[in-house]
């Protein structure tokens, strides 16, 4: 009896799939993390000094994206990409919100913090912490992070995570999307949240 029930529910829910109108769930191009035990809070003061929290931003759907201003390949291309998402969701576009973490501090003052991230947009925010606070915050987010040294003391690069965490308007983490992700794949995630 209850191998016929089920048969008949598994049955009843792929006729149900198959009916006009009746659309499968959103298949995720980044790895869906809802529920996971971290990211689930930042705390860093902006490139002015003020201090900003993910909880001030219920309301939109927030990417935060950890790198660092030198970087010469990982951290422009995904920056000029969240931009072209935030273009290619039209009205919708003013309901995102993208969060650069600063993983070197030391080099990314504020005065050349913002203007990077504002570069890509006005609306984009740059968050910067002592380096403690910076070790702290990637720890939350499970970001790896190291200085390799170059040629001068001041010439090092950071290896670090190449992808970005995006939160739903509740202030969810949601998806991880990695590095390399299409803008069209961002944005039909970004609106199937």
């Amino acid at each position: 009896m209850r191998r016929h029930f089920l048969r008949t529910m598994l049955g009843g829910a792929a006729l149900a799939a198959g009916l006009p109108g009746c659309t499968p769930p959103h298949q995720f191009h980044g790895t869906d993390i809802t529920g996971v035990p971290y990211a689930g809070r930042l705390d860093l003061p902006d490139a002015d000094g003020k201090p900003r929290s993910l909880a001030e931003f219920k309301g939109k759907t927030v990417v935060v994206f950890f790198g660092y201003v030198h970087c010469p390949d990982v951290c422009p291309t995904t920056m000029a990409e969240l931009r072209e998402v935030k273009q290619l969701l039209g009205p919708d576009g003013a309901r995102l919100q993208v969060i650069f973490v600063t993983l070197d501090p030391a080099r990314d003052l504020p005065g050349m913090l913002k203007p990077y991230v504002q570069a890509f947009d006005p609306s984009f925010i740059a968050l910067r912490g002592t380096p403690e606070q910076t070790t702290a915050a990637a720890a939350e987010f499970k970001v790896f992070f190291e200085k390799v040294p170059g040629d001068q003391p001041d010439q090092y690069t950071i290896d670090h995570t190449a992808g970005a965490y995006v939160f739903d308007a509740t202030g969810k983490p949601r998806l991880f999307e990695h590095y390399g992700t299409k803008p069209q794949d961002w944005v039909e995630d970004i609106k199937a949240l």
